[in-house]
């Protein structure tokens, strides 16, 4: 018996089989098809998927074979892949001086006839063979040899779908702990960042409330622009840690649920009675969704609506309708409107249009770039329509969802 030749790659061979992590895995349909397929096309009674290590050939998926692997100096592949621009053939090995006294040959499952397509990476590395084995002298005609080659290739397909899904996986994983590095970040600057905000505000209120008389104008002022800056920027910690926690909103369920009742809580959170005319469009509805996005999306874009009008009586109206794949949200106001060349920005994170809003502050450029994540992660969309001086309406769907 004479052993296969080591191929001259061997060492990058190697690696780039093991880039696969297949080696031992657990049998799949996939592979099982095409083994089966090789065989009835080829016409024999075993096929077998093989893939060549240091020191063995293992079977991925076999037909009419038992055995889960052999040794690599007996194996019939391990000749096959050192050509591996070559079908590699042995019509009948009892006349072949290399296979003549191999165990594999003059004992079970006897090796008469061998064919093996070498499964050959897109880097070029044999990897192992997909082969057809009888216990008879055989030839394939050129048909069955291109059936082969083209299941040959199929094999590969299927290994490189491995490589990237794992690559996905792992990207996956990547992100998704780093999401969660970020969040944690963003908690604790947020606290440790708020806390000397908060002792700056009761100092500043301190000042203005109760020393007010001993300041002069201009130390008034100064203390003022200091309180205000203060609240800006414990709105912009705010924004931050709402945008952060956007992930997480996401991840939640849905549940069943009264969107009219939504809406009306909203309100109730925005305190807005006295100063706008809220209207809903539609009737007692009822919707699967996850509540607490929704609520998210709906808070941002009503304190939106409100803030950025200057008209003396506020109006908002809501409507909503569905279709077979979507639920369709419109918020349109009566404000001060969007210049159409900001139009295509308002939804980029810290991206700030307007100076100030009716309270006098300026925005901070998350609130929207926080919709625009949630609406996204929720399988909908969001744009606007505006116009300067009349008002602007928000449309965004959302994808439905099997209710469990």
């Amino acid at each position: 018996m004479k052993s296969p030749e080591i191929p001259t790659n061997e060492k990058e061979r190697l690696k780039a089989l093991k880039e696969y992590s297949i080696l031992d895995t657990l049998p799949e349909i996939e592979y099982d098809d095409i083994t089966q397929l090789a065989s009835q096309i080829c016409g024999t009674a075993i096929s077998t998927i093989s893939l060549i290590d240091e020191k063995r050939q293992w079977f991925k998926s076999k037909v009419g074979l038992k055995v889960n692997a052999t040794g690599r100096e007996m194996s019939f592949c391990g000749h096959a892949i050192v050509e591996p621009d070559k079908i590699f053939t042995v019509k009948d090995s009892r006349l072949d001086e290399r296979f003549q006294d191999n165990p594999l040959v003059i004992g079970e499952p006897r090796v008469i006839f061998y064919t093996g397509v070498p499964l050959v990476s897109p880097e070029g590395f044999a990897l192992g063979t997909l082969c057809v084995i009888d216990d008879q002298p055989k030839e394939l005609n050129n048909s069955q040899l291109k059936s082969l080659k083209s299941l040959s290739n199929q094999v590969v397909s299927l290994f490189e779908l491995r490589k990237s899904k794992m690559l996905l996986e792992r990207l996956s994983n990547d992100l998704e702990r780093r999401n969660i590095e970020l969040e944690k970040f963003a908690q604790v600057a947020a606290h440790d960042i708020k806390s000397p905000l908060n002792n700056i505000s009761s100092l500043t209120e301190i000042l203005l409330n109760q020393f007010s008389k001993e300041l002069g104008e201009e130390a008034r002022m100064m203390v003022q622009m200091l309180d205000t800056s203060s609240q800006t920027l414990r709105e912009l910690v705010d924004g931050i840690l709402e945008h952060s926690k956007s992930d997480h909103i996401l991840s939640g369920n849905q549940s069943f649920f009264n969107l009219n009742k939504l809406i009306n809580k909203c309100v109730e959170l925005l305190d807005i009675h006295k100063y706008c005319f809220f209207i809903t469009e539609f009737d007692e509805t009822m919707i699967s969704v996850n509540k607490v996005a929704l609520k998210q999306i709906l808070l941002n874009l009503i304190s939106n609506a409100i803030k950025y009008n200057n008209k003396c009586k506020v109006e908002i109206k809501i409507r909503f309708s569905e279709d077979l794949n979507f639920y369709n949200f419109e918020i349109q106001d009566n404000g001060v409107g969007i210049d159409p060349k900001y139009q295509a920005k308002i939804f980029d994170l810290f991206e700030v249009v307007a100076l100030q809003d009716r309270f006098g502050k300026r925005g901070t450029g998350i609130g929207l770039s926080t919709v625009k994540k949630l609406v996204e992660g929720l399988g909908g969309s969001i744009q606007v329509k505006s116009k300067v001086g009349e008002g602007s309406t928000f449309k965004f769907s959302i994808a439905k969802q099997d209710f469990e």
